[in-house]
């Protein structure tokens, strides 16, 4: 049987082997990830089957203008914000052997519940932020219940919209 755990990046997971088929999320896992981890840029969680990387996704802070906001959002927001702070769900990859199994589910709610409970515990967050690699990722966040910026290629999900996601499970 087969072990599942979603960890915090470390350089002594074999990242080399892992291919999505992207060589730019590749590239950021096997190269990138360690560097912008000990910079405080972002941090990096990695999906481990049986000790080997099987998809990632990477948090981080982030702003967005409340000018992209659409308007039946934003008319319940304070004016004072120009930038909304939100949390940048900046890649996630799931490896080739791996797709269609799921795992990227797996990935996209671990992640929500971690910034639901680092906006309800720690630092404010209005939404989590992503911005699609391509009309597939776009289509994967719809799925999820993103709602696409205007004049921008970002998606967002509100923490509110999250919350009740989780309303009767405890992050």
């Amino acid at each position: 049987m087969t072990e599942l755990k979603i960890l915090s990046y470390h350089s002594r997971y074999n990242k080399n082997d892992f291919d999505c088929g992207n060589e730019g999320l590749n590239h950021y896992l096997q190269k990138q990830a360690g560097q912008d981890l000990r910079k405080k840029l972002s941090v990096c969680y990695v999906l481990l089957e049986d000790k080997i990387i099987k998809g990632y996704y990477t948090l981080s802070n982030a702003g967005i203008s409340q000018e992209n906001i659409p308007k039946e959002i934003l008319k319940k927001l304070p004016r004072s914000y120009k930038q909304l702070p939100v949390t940048l769900l900046g890649r996630l990859a799931i490896d080739l052997s791996v797709k269609g199994k799921g795992f990227g589910e797996l990935l996209i709610i671990d992640a929500m519940k971690k910034c639901l409970m680092v906006a309800t515990e720690s630092i404010g967050s209005f939404a989590v932020v992503v911005d699609p690699i391509d009309q597939h990722a776009v289509a994967f966040f719809n799925k999820y219940g993103f709602i696409e910026l205007s004049g921008s290629r970002k998606m967002f999900l509100p923490m509110k919209t999250i919350m009740k996601l989780f309303a009767n499970h405890k992050p």
